[in-house]
């Protein structure tokens, strides 16, 4: 088995930091202390759409929150990433779900590895990160 934070070389995130711009962040919380909310603003600040995914608000960092992300993408629609603050035993129905909204990506963050979840995602043709957090991968590739 590969190891999951070596999936995706550097010219392979570089690509989906670039190409991927609408992101759906699921389990944004609204406490900013949290590595989602911390994640969510950097990006909102380098120019990325985020669509907040959390049934427990109505709003995060000024946008619509949604329940799930069959919800998100009808009002949302395109979602090009998926981003998984979720533990890694609740990743499967995500990526089933980011496979039916027609996501390109699955993102999953530091300490979240769903090696099955990957896989579905995979033979779905999305690409797959585990074990890697988006904003230190585009403050590395991107620049700060």
């Amino acid at each position: 088995m590969s190891d999951p934070t070596r999936a995706a070389d550097a010219a392979s995130l570089k690509r989906l930091l670039l190409q991927c711009r609408r992101i759906a962040v699921v389990g944004l919380s609204t406490r900013s202390d949290r590595p989602s909310y911390v994640v969510a603003r950097y990006l909102l600040e380098h120019g990325y759409t985020i669509i907040p995914v959390n049934p427990r608000y109505a709003q995060v960092l000024g946008r619509t929150c949604y329940p799930n992300l069959a919800a998100a993408h009808r009002a949302e629609a395109p979602i090009d990433m998926v981003d998984c603050f979720r533990r890694s035993e609740d990743i499967e129905p995500i990526a089933l779900e980011a496979i039916a909204i027609g996501a390109r990506c699955l993102w999953m963050q530091q300490g979240v590895i769903n090696e099955a979840a990957a896989a579905l995602a995979r033979k779905a043709g999305l690409d797959v990160v585990m074990d890697r957090c988006l904003k230190i991968e585009h403050a590395r590739l991107l620049g700060n």
